[in-house]
């Protein structure tokens, strides 16, 4: 079947707005068709083998940041908030799991969300629902809710910008492991999460003194002072990421250059429509988002699409179930992929099929549902004898009241409205997000003393 980057639009296609404008959305593809790409494929085929290691049980993937990117709050602090959460993050499960943790921000062009309904009515008044900040306005005004092509134009220069400040970031010495202690947000420095990751940060930085007195440092050891960090997106706006298409001048192949990791959601994922096509054809690692309701045969199908060299760390499956329904649907899935020899990433979202509303009447997340469901991932997959990949999280740097409870910090249903700031979905705050870390750290570090179990047993 032969394609191009714009065979998606002879197939079938769901979520994508209407414009009113054809030529003005003409205009703009034209115009962000020959605008630089905001990454470049050498990035991507690194992460690319990263995450075949990831899929070989060698390293392990953490995949977090906003729900959906706001132009309103566009703020450098905003940004370096969220990249040092996932630093911490990174730090505890490397030191708990023994392994290379991949660092794959929700950043830099995570704007455009799927809806489950095309419109929505508040006080009678009827109009269409807002799709995130590339498409249109988050007011409910007749104005704002109309899909405007130039949002496309904003969406890349915010990207641009923001991929500049994480480069800068990752390699210019933020990221530097003797700056652990000042990875601490300020409104988690008295907090028990904050006292036990300063508790953290210590055993860290006495080994690292250790380290260096054995002439380790970071001018001898790059990995000290720099990290690799990547970027990952929702593909729902195909005319966006059409434009920003490139053949890689390398290699000859297509690469969709506006992340280095794109996937999908449960709701474009059918095999026959426009979103498979489109991906198909990029060499980019990709996701699938799967729920309770995905089959085998549905499994193998996007297998065949979206991998069919079989190559490792070309797919993932980022498992979207509900903390109940893991242990019923999960395992069936991954016996197919075992029994069929398919090389994939097993990652879990625990946060899209736990989202509930309050009894004060906001969306919200329970910190335990969120954490039910990854301990869920990891028992199943070590009832199977596969690798638990990795997590998918939707948090922020931001001290926001969003998701109800937590270990250390607690946010209550009272408090939801205090700081609840998302303009889609429910998001992690810095405290909770970093109690996770600790507990999924426990968890692979049970991994890996069951792993070492038998090799013991063989060795006496």
């Amino acid at each position: 079947m032969k394609w191009s980057r714009d065979s998606w639009r002879s197939k079938p296609i769901v979520q994508v707005p209407e414009y009113p404008d054809a030529a003005a959305l003409a205009a703009v593809e034209k115009q962000l068709r020959v605008y630089p790409p905001l990454v470049f494929a050498g990035e991507a085929r690194r992460l690319k083998t990263s995450l075949a290691k990831v899929a070989d049980g060698k390293a392990f993937l953490l995949q977090g940041g906003d729900c959906a990117e706001s132009f309103a709050e566009f703020h450098p602090d905003n940004i370096r908030d969220t990249f040092r959460v996932l630093l911490q993050m990174a730090v505890v499960l490397t030191f708990g799991g023994a392994l290379p943790i991949v660092k794959v921000g929700r950043l830099a062009g995570q704007f455009a969300k799927p809806r489950s309904a095309p419109d929505e009515t508040i006080d009678g008044v009827t109009l269409p629902s807002y799709r995130g900040d590339n498409i249109n306005g988050m007011e409910f005004t007749k104005e704002a809710r109309v899909p405007d092509p130039q949002r496309m134009v904003q969406s890349y220069n915010q990207s641009a910008a923001t991929l500049n400040l994480l480069r800068a970031f990752a390699q210019g010495g933020y990221a530097d492991l003797h700056k652990v202690h000042q990875w601490t947000l300020g409104a988690m420095a008295d907090t028990p999460a904050g006292a036990t990751y300063k508790k953290f940060a210590d055993r860290i930085q006495e080994t690292l003194e250790f380290m260096e007195a054995c002439g380790l440092t970071g001018e001898t050891v790059p990995q000290i002072r720099e990290t690799e960090f990547y970027t990952s997106h929702e593909a729902l706006l195909l005319p966006y990421e059409e434009a920003l298409t490139r053949v890689d001048s390398t290699s000859g192949q297509w690469y969709a250059c506006s992340a280095h990791m794109l996937w999908l959601g449960e709701r474009t994922r059918q095999i026959d429509h426009a979103h498979i096509e489109f991906l198909r054809g990029v060499q980019n690692p990709l996701g699938v988002k799967i729920g309770p309701t995905t089959t085998p045969e549905q499994i193998i199908a996007l297998c065949d699409a979206l991998n069919p060299q079989n190559e490792a760390g070309r797919l993932g499956f980022i498992s979207r179930m509900g903390a109940e329904r893991v242990a019923e649907h999960l395992p069936t899935l991954i016996r197919t992929i075992e029994r069929e020899g398919r090389k994939v990433v097993w990652v879990c979202d625990p946060m899209h099929a736990n989202t509930v509303k309050s009894s004060t009447g906001y969306k919200t997340r329970q910190f335990d549902r969120i954490l039910a469901e990854v301990k869920a991932f990891f028992a199943v997959h070590r009832a199977e004898g596969t690798h638990p990949g990795g997590v998918h999280f939707e948090l922020t740097g931001k001290d926001v009241t969003e998701c109800v409870g937590g270990t250390t910090a607690a946010v209550t249903d009272a408090a939801l409205g205090d700081r609840y700031h998302t303009h889609c979905d429910p998001r992690l705050n810095a405290s909770q997000a970093l109690d996770l870390a600790f507990l999924i750290a426990e968890s692979l570090k049970d991994e890996r003393a069951h792993l070492q179990k038998p090799r013991i047993a063989a060795a006496q």
